[in-house]
């Protein structure tokens, strides 16, 4: 962790020991120089030791791991413990051992059983915690180590490549087609093109630092070296994972006036707030989920009574002190408490859990799982448009990577024109391989489609198999449809086209190129993708057919139209373009501006590409519905494609034309107008967004805090760090266990080991069963106990010649009744099954609701 963490907040960016500027805006030399590293050589076996031994080892603090105290000590401190304890004193006070006897051996039963469930879902859970790779390959002495990973330090050179997880922030040194996701951190899915060569100012986002790549994200593609400038806590993640272990202060603060003055009334207040506060987290009546703070005033309103019914006792015999009084009344007080409400309910949760686990369900914490019960609240090409040409449109296959399915149809007409919802509007099926010898435009086309592509798309024992970026993968098989490979194209003994140069996607400018050598014309060309309105802006002129036209203001409306119309099917859209008169370029040519390529393009077209949702996506929405939970979506897409998604899924009924207008308006929203509205405007909202667009961790935050405002009870899931502070706010945080951060799931109650959005639902389903089920106990266990000491009030009114009263039943009997004839058949109600129409009810008591991140 290294040393004197806590004395000075870390700057972003920075190194463990402050460097004069953060890394990103220095060069790697000036990194190099500060840190007193040797890009060639790394450091001595010796400086490393030192290092390890000054700045700590690269871990992000002291985990908790399984703690069997913390454990022991939570089954001890609540209120159904406390009320037998107290039995248990008031028998062994007046040396009535046997009773007292029985009563311990009821609390050492539920503390001991209470305990080993819990102990045991907490190693279940600790078992799937892995931080950070195990090891990394450091130059050190001159020669490239395997290395601990939690033994690097801040000036070890660091080698990298495809795979690899990066062991912690390193400033770039040498970088070839290098690319790094850095989802787990920055919430963007799509891969990281890394640049050593440019420094950026000071305050520049994690997500905009090109020549730094971060802890625990991992390499895409290429490969890399670099000096490691932040370990451990100082890196961004570990600073993350650091304020996620902040612990809050429970302490109440006194109200201030005006001038921020306070007074010692003020102070009294606060600390009486304070210690009522400790007392309702010992008693439990304000902690936990809803259920436990039932239970926990439930106790409390029998304590009274209990106490209530041995007064009356007491009185019915003149408050004589006779052993044989004392005991009836402590019997009878202990007659109205159901002593196997603990056992009974932590028996129930962990059979749950046993339950969930063959199910992908990692509950890791037992409480989670009692909350559920209340919850309420690979990427295909699919269009093609070719200015004069018309609409491709791609039929589905169950073989993502296999070119040779799905039909493929041809409309003149453009997207913006087509009524996708009737399939005749798609135009006629063709032959994809006899197209582009029919159409010019349609080559030119899918050039850029296969070229300006690094993806692979290729057969091996009858078996198709593709590399790469999602994306390009998609835009390849696509290609390879119409045989217009890029393999095809420009690998082999005497290809027609050979790669010059490339330039790699610049978030800056959004576009990707590469430079061509046509082996038939002797030309060279530029072939270019990226986003719409940035291509359009590098495009005076466009494709129709075999004509070359100039760019109106009205056609490149026509274009962001069409644009729209895509993307309103849930598709992420892309445009092509291409160019042959350019300077010449010899082979891999160094620093090329990519300026002078990147313009005076000719506009190819559009794609539109579907990451489609799992098929289990929409019942499971629609099962959140019938059971009275509402279903919320955030993601970063653009807006129109989550509108898309949220119809296809069911999130947005499929009438929104015939809701109000008022309320359909605020169903989709994109993040930065929902971030304008203050609480009091989200709150006065006819209901809030099921969809949020381009959303930020914060959005996610805020979009809690106004469910909980609507006194609903959040479930959130997520996968990323940026998801972490949402999924500590929520009640219930879902995290996903195969794509999931280990700060994710730390924040998190449960884990869904399949990332499966349909196994919430089977965590919701086993919750309700549980509450059900204890609902049930507590129904049967008050009915029995009542009756039982309506009967023993009843007999102190017959006397005996003492004038004291005759009681029906002895101590024992009544403690035996509790225990035996009572407690173990209401066990059994624990492990009743689910009734059929559990998942049709609404929640209960209360509004609940379902958020979660797009994760199909």
């Amino acid at each position: 962790m290294g040393q004197n963490e806590e004395e000075k907040p870390h700057i972003s960016g920075q190194a463990n020991s402050p460097m004069t500027a953060p890394a990103h805006a220095l060069t790697f030399e000036q990194v190099a120089q500060e840190l007193n590293g040797n890009l060639d050589d790394g450091l001595t076996e010796s400086e490393a030791k030192q290092r390890l031994e000054t700045y700590g080892r690269n871990e992000f603090g002291e985990q908790e791991g399984v703690q069997p105290l913390k454990i022991f000590i939570g089954q001890i401190a609540n209120a159904l413990t406390l009320v037998l304890i107290l039995a248990m004193a008031a028998s062994f006070g007046i040396k009535s051992w046997i009773e007292g006897g029985v009563v311990a051996a009821v609390i050492v039963l539920n503390i001991v059983v209470g305990f080993l469930q819990e102990f045991q879902a907490a190693k279940t859970m600790d078992s799937l915690r892995s931080l950070s790779s195990p090891t990394a390959h450091a130059v050190r002495n001159g020669n490239t180590q395997v290395v601990v990973t939690a033994e690097i330090v801040p000036g070890d050179m660091v080698e990298l490549k495809t795979g690899d997880t990066i062991p912690a922030d390193i400033r770039l040194v040498e970088a070839v087609n290098f690319e790094t996701n850095e989802a787990l951190l920055t919430g963007e899915s799509l891969p990281v093109r890394k640049e050593i060569n440019k420094t950026f100012p000071d305050d520049t986002g994690p997500g905009d630092r090109l020549n730094v790549a971060y802890s625990s994200s991992t390499v895409t593609k290429g490969r890399a070296r670099g000096i490691v400038f932040a370990t451990g806590t100082y890196t961004e993640i570990g600073q993350i994972a650091v304020a996620l272990r902040g612990k809050s202060s429970k302490r109440r603060q006194p109200k201030r006036d005006a001038e921020g003055n306070t007074n010692f009334g003020r102070w009294m207040q606060a600390w009486t707030l304070t210690g009522s506060d400790a007392v309702g987290r010992f008693l439990g009546v304000n902690v936990g989920t809803p259920l436990q703070r039932k239970l926990s005033k439930l106790a409390i309103i029998l304590l009274g009574t209990a106490i209530v019914c041995a007064i009356i006792v007491l009185a019915a015999n003149d408050f004589k002190s006779q052993r044989e009084v004392i005991i009836y009344a402590v019997a009878t007080g202990l007659s109205m408490i159901p002593a196997s409400l603990i056992v009974v309910l932590t028996i129930t949760m962990a059979a749950g859990t046993k339950r969930m686990v063959q199910r992908h369900v990692i509950v890791r914490n037992l409480k989670s799982l009692e909350a559920l019960g209340g919850v309420t609240s690979t990427m295909i090409v699919k269009k093609a448009w070719i200015p004069g040409r018309g609409t491709y449109s791609v039929g589905a296959s169950n073989e993502p990577f296999n070119p040779t399915l799905g039909d493929i149809t041809l409309t003149e007409d453009q997207p913006k024109n087509i009524d996708f919802q009737n399939e005749k509007s798609e135009g006629t099926s063709i032959d994809p391989a006899s197209q582009p010898a029919q159409d010019p435009s349609l080559v030119e086309y899918l050039n850029v489609a296969s070229l300006a592509n690094l993806a692979t798309v290729h057969e091996i024992e009858g078996e198709w198999h593709a590399r790469g970026d999602p994306t390009e993968i998609a835009m390849q098989v696509f290609a390879s449809r119409f045989n217009w490979n890029r393999m095809r194209l420009s690998s082999g003994d005497n290809p027609r086209w050979h790669e010059v140069a490339e330039f790699p996607f610049d978030s800056d400018v959004k576009k990707m190129s590469v430079i061509f050598h046509d082996s038939e014309s002797q030309k060279q060309w530029v072939f270019t993708k990226g986003a719409v309105e940035r291509v359009l802006t590098s495009c005076p002129v466009y494709a129709a057919g075999d004509e070359i036209l100039e760019f109106t203001d009205a056609i490149k409306e026509d274009v962001l139209s069409n644009m729209e119309s895509l993307a309103r099917l849930g598709l992420r859209v892309l445009a092509l373009a291409s160019r042959t008169d350019i300077p010449h370029v010899e082979d891999n040519e160094a620093e090329l501006d990519r300026g002078l390529f990147e313009k005076d393009l000719v506009f190819r077209g559009l794609i539109g590409l579907y990451d489609p949702p799992r098929p289990e996506s929409a019942p499971s929405v629609r099962k959140c519905h019938e059971a009275g939970v509402s279903v919320h979506m955030l993601t970063g897409d653009h807006p129109e494609t989550a509108r898309a998604i949220a119809l296809e899924v069911g999130i947005l009924p499929a009438k929104m034309s015939e809701i109000p207008k008022d309320v359909a308006k605020v169903m989709v929203m994109a993040a930065s107008e929902f971030d304008k509205l203050s609480d009091d405007e989200i709150d006065q909202l006819p209901l809030l967004p099921l969809v949020v667009a381009r959303c930020a961790p914060q959005t996610k935050v805020r979009m809690i805090e106004a469910l909980h405002r609507r006194k609903a009870f959040v479930a959130m899931t997520g996968d990323g760090v940026n998801d972490s502070p949402s999924l500590k706010r929520s009640d219930v945080g879902i995290a996903m266990g195969q794509a999931g951060s280990d700060v994710a799931k730390e924040a998190s109650d449960i884990v869904l080991t399949d990332d499966n959005f349909a196994s919430i639902l089977n965590a919701v389903e086993e919750g309700r069963r549980m509450f059900d089920n204890i609902q049930k106990f507590i129904l049967h266990v008050l009915a029995e106990n009542i009756a039982q000491a309506c009967t023993l009030l009843i007999g102190l009114a017959f006397k005996d010649k003492n004038n004291l009263s005759v009681f029906p039943l002895a101590p024992v009997e009544i403690l035996w009744i509790i225990m035996i004839t009572s407690g173990m058949p209401d066990m059994g109600l624990g492990f009743e099954i689910a009734a059929p129409d559990i998942m049709q009810r609404p929640p209960q008591n209360v509004c609940f609701a379902l958020l979660f991140m797009k994760s199909y």
